[in-house]
């Protein structure tokens, strides 16, 4: 098994999704690729007091409005069909991040904020200490994870980074922390992977679009193609328990989805019928809103581990 490093640079960033993309590195299934990433909106430095600071620039780079992602990764024997296992070895952030009250003018107003009225955060990451203090002395626990991490739908064009797919993307789930391995469908031949949009800590909703956004010194990936196993929406197996997503743009629709997904999962693990793997979940699985910020909203069902007596082994 062969341990591959990508930066940030011109040749190895985009800000969108295309399967018409070409890869800029092919892996063998089991290879790791260490990466390290950009923030969300491409800056190369904190914000200053005044809201400036430089950024990658990004005029001569192809689909580049939306999360600087890195990539895409394509995995030698990777077909359209199979499920791709990321596992996520490693998560380090750099020392700043920065967050603000974004979101739309409608939930602004509902909420009795002024639409014209920006609070900008910058933080500082204690890494060590696993701790961010903002510059007004707020101080929060950091529990890293990537934003954004998935492949290209099979349809011709460029494609957002906003919303999140079957096929992964801007899941925005705060589960997916070091430990965790995240199984996603694989759209299209070669699987072409990317990865960004660091955050530091979120919390379920990301209810101003924002968590603590940052770049990543290091993000260590380990990707195994999975031949024998179907799915139609990514599932994980995180420190916390198995987690089960659903996305659609109506939040009951993503809720369902997602607890479809948990009930294949129990039947699977347990050899449940459906009926009494539903009941279960009724007292054993939590429904958490990942995110309701990107257009296509997010719900994950959490079943922690040995929350239900037959040992679940973590893998």
């Amino acid at each position: 098994m062969k341990t591959y490093y990508v930066k940030p640079e011109r040749s190895t960033l985009h800000g969108s999704f295309s399967r018409d993309y070409p890869p800029i590195l092919t892996i063998d299934s089991g290879d790791t690729v260490r990466f390290s990433t950009l923030d969300a909106l491409w800056g190369l430095e904190p914000f200053s007091t005044t809201g400036d600071r430089k950024a990658f620039e990004t005029k001569d780079l192809k689909g580049n409005s939306g999360h600087a992602l890195c990539g895409p990764i394509a995995i030698q024997g990777a077909e359209e069909g199979m499920v791709l296992e990321i596992r996520i070895n490693e998560v380090i952030p750099e020392s700043w991040g920065w967050s603000f009250a974004g979101g739309s003018a409608q939930v602004k107003k509902r909420l009795g904020i002024n639409v014209d009225e920006g609070y900008h955060l910058n933080w500082n990451l204690d890494v060590k200490n696993m701790i961010g203090v903002s510059q007004y002395n707020h101080s929060v626990d950091i529990k890293p994870f990537m934003g954004t991490m998935g492949m290209p739908p099979n349809e011709h064009g460029i494609h957002s980074t906003v919303p999140p797919r079957y096929c992964g993307g801007n899941i925005d789930c705060k589960e997916l922390v070091k430990g965790s391995v995240l199984y996603l469908p694989i759209p299209v031949k070669g699987g072409l992977f990317s990865v960004g949009d660091g955050h530091t800590v979120q919390g379920d909703g990301e209810v101003s679009t924002q968590a603590i956004e940052c770049p990543m010194d290091l993000v260590d990936l380990t990707f195994t193609l999975n031949k024998d196993l179907k799915l139609s929406m990514p599932r994980a197996c995180t420190p916390a328990g198995w987690v089960t997503f659903g996305f659609h743009e109506d939040l009951n629709e993503a809720s369902v989805v997602a607890l479809e997904g948990m009930l294949d999962l129990m039947e699977e693990l347990y050899s449940f019928k459906r009926n009494k793997a539903y009941t279960l979940a009724s007292l054993t699985v939590n429904m958490r809103i990942t995110q309701m910020v990107n257009g296509v909203k997010g719900v994950h069902a959490l079943l922690p581990h040995y929350a239900i007596a037959k040992p679940i082994i973590f893998q």
